[in-house]
């Protein structure tokens, strides 16, 4: 049996982040609000997404596993790009396209 998942694949590091991330998040929110387990999930949900956004998007210097992961990926796109093309070799136009996308009547006797 295979798995759908190709665990070499995955990035562990980004991972663990964001479990350690979700794990302190509903620690922090656990110890505020021990009884009421309804608002320390809310609580717990906006401090993982405010972990997640500072961590993701806010320019600390951190070498980040998905940023690392779109620069890899843009370096490859970028190499692999063919020579330019120019304009004469413009992609060609069907001879007879299809413009008119009428339903074909149902009263043909």
């Amino acid at each position: 049996m295979t798995m759908p998942i190709d665990v070499r694949q995955v990035d562990w590091l980004y991972v663990a982040i964001l479990a350690l991330f979700a794990f302190v998040a509903n620690l922090i929110a656990n110890l505020l609000f021990f009884r009421r387990r309804g608002v320390a999930a809310i609580l717990a949900a906006v401090l993982f997404a405010t972990a997640f956004v500072f961590w993701t998007y806010y320019p600390h210097g951190l070498p980040l596993p998905t940023l690392l992961r779109a620069q890899k990926s843009t370096a490859t796109t970028t190499n692999n790009l063919p020579a330019e093309t120019s304009p004469s070799s413009a992609p060609q136009r069907p001879s007879n396209p299809v413009t008119d996308i009428t339903p074909p009547s149902s009263n043909s006797r």
